[in-house]
């Protein structure tokens, strides 16, 4: 046997390459809803919180004397916002090296359950005092960020796993673009929770009753969205523990080649007879770790690449609060807070953000799902970096333009295109590609790592920015925030990060219609070896009748 030879051995288990050569079946969709929901609830767990801050701050920090009705402070607002990030960004850290030691499907399993009872207990926060329930909350709400973590490497890992080459940027793609439908779901949520209060028990406007216009009963509107995130958890848990390990993970981690095409036979109702030699010669293969100077030469520039790219766009991504507010009254979605009700208020701010999700991010996600595989993902990635940092630099170069009443209309389209070019862009395709171009071994870890890199930027652009867009003047910034370099600073200063993504994206190879061992390099023994040809027979036999 030549070194050639053994170097192809990933490749030429009979398993992988069914997989890879299988038509789109039926267990695609189921494992795309299956991985997609716990996506679905991710998203909105972690964006449900935005629609009931200004109730929250209502609430529980009412002042009887204020002409302006209450809001929370800075630091608290910081906090009830961005702690569940910064459990996510731990999340994605421990639960992808988690689950390329114990496995996919195990881990899986244990943050679905983690995001339930956090989500429940979130909506169960007490506490004697405003603090005790702002700090109650945030408690359970870093916890369940750090179960949302997991999801973001595991269920990108799966897919990418059991998909064929063919169509796998989609399948990953359609799974990332649920994060859209659970926004979308999180806004009308709150709108029929906040209706329904509202019609019940109805109150009047703050200047017109400063205590009256927030009715005790509001406090259990807030809890009912948070606590809805758990149902469709809950709802897949079942489904999750049937799927079967992926093959790739018990061939090559495991090293059970046998077991392997025993599972794959069922969910691709084949049958698969794995030779013992070819599972064999895998299992003796040396394979190197994270830290070793054979992944810094292979794939060191590749996950550079991925979590640059992914640091810089969140910053650009979740930076988009800056701007959310001036949109919202521009287009009188938002009518000053002192002319509504607690439960009005939290009404129209769902609405809009309901609005914002339907209209300007869905779209980007599923032009994503149906191009991905045809132009591929390194050009959809340096487009989308490309026009956002064209729209940005066209929002800020003309700024006191757009400011300028009858102008806003224009505003509202270079926003509504900065984020259609962010989710049919980098924003889909850094979650995509680490989850094909790393070795099965480190795939998790690697995609972990890229995610938190990104969860990082994510903090910066989120709150990082809250304090760097204020006035200049500081008789003109928000109450409690310190002057800052202004909106128009600030989008030059994100433009300049959009720049810095377009070029990072040469560092990360495109994956369209590649196998995972060959992105990988599992298909080699060494960076010297050549590919050896396909000459053996792949070929599977039809299942037996049962």
């Amino acid at each position: 046997m030549t070194v050639a030879e053994i170097g192809a051995m990933a490749g030429e288990l009979k398993v992988l390459n069914a997989l890879d050569s299988a038509k789109t079946q039926w267990y695609h969709f189921t494992a795309i809803v299956i991985a997609g929901m716990g996506f679905f609830t991710d998203a909105y767990d972690l964006f449900s919180i935005s629609l009931v801050t200004k109730l929250l701050g209502r609430i529980y920090y009412f002042n009887p004397a204020s002409k302006s009705p209450g809001s929370l402070p800075p630091n608290v607002s910081a906090a009830v916002n961005g702690v569940a990030f910064c459990g996510t960004l731990a999340g994605q850290l421990f639960f992808g090296w988690l689950g390329d030691k114990m496995g996919r499907k195990k881990v899986y399993g244990m943050t679905l359950m983690l995001m339930v009872i956090c989500c429940l207990a979130s909506g169960l926060s007490f506490g004697s005092s405003a603090k005790g329930v702002m700090a109650t909350l945030c408690f359970f709400r870093f916890w369940l960020g750090f179960g949302i973590g997991g999801d973001y490497p595991l269920s990108a890992t799966i897919m990418s796993e059991y998909a064929n080459k063919r169509t796998r940027g989609a399948f990953i793609a359609a799974v990332f673009a649920m994060q859209g439908f659970g926004n979308l779901t999180g806004g009308i949520v709150a709108i029929i929770v906040s209706a329904a209060f509202k019609s019940r028990f109805d109150a009047p406007a703050y200047r017109d009753d400063r205590t009256g216009s927030t009715v005790p009963q509001a406090d259990y509107a807030w809890r009912i969205v948070l606590m809805f995130g758990a149902i469709p958890a809950l709802l897949t848990y079942y489904w999750r523990m049937k799927m079967p390990e992926t093959a790739r993970y018990t061939a090559l981690v495991a090293k059970n080649a046998k077991q392997a095409a025993a599972d794959m036979t069922q969910v691709l109702n084949v049958e698969i007879v794995e030779e013992q030699e070819k599972a064999d010669e895998v299992a003796r293969r040396e394979q190197f770790g994270l830290f070793s100077r054979q992944f810094l030469r292979r794939h060191g520039r590749h996950l550079l690449g991925t979590t640059v790219c992914w640091f810089v766009l969140d910053i650009a991504f979740y930076s988009s609060n800056l701007f959310q507010k001036d949109i919202y009254t521009a287009v009188q979605w938002l009518p000053k807070a002192d002319t509504m009700s607690a439960l009005e208020e939290m009404f129209k701010i769902s609405r809009a953000q309901t609005l914002v999700a339907l209209c300007g991010t869905i779209p980007g996600y599923w032009f994503t799902v149906f191009f991905i595989d045809i132009i591929g993902r390194f050009v959809i990635q340096l487009g989308g970096f490309f026009f956002m940092t064209a729209f940005m630099l066209g929002l800020a170069v003309p700024y006191h333009h757009w400011t300028t009443p009858g102008n806003h209309i224009g505003f509202v389209v270079m926003y509504a295109f900065t984020f259609f070019f962010a989710n049919f862009g980098p924003n889909s395709t850094t979650f995509i590609v680490p989850a094909e171009i790393f070795p099965a071994r480190l795939r998790s870890t690697c995609h972990g790592i890229s995610a938190a890199a990104g969860k990082a930027g994510a903090i910066v652009g989120s709150f990082g920015f809250l304090y760097a867009a204020q006035s200049t003047d500081a008789s003109k910034t928000d109450a409690g925030y310190p002057p800052g370099i202004g909106v128009r600073n600030s989008l030059f200063f994100l433009a300049g990060c959009n720049v810095i993504g377009f070029f990072f994206t040469f560092l990360v190879p495109e994956s369209k219609g590649k196998s995972l061992e060959e992105l990988s390099g599992e298909n080699e023994d060494d960076d010297d070896v050549p590919e050896a040809p396909a000459t053996a027979d792949h070929r599977t036999a039809p299942a037996p009748p049962a």
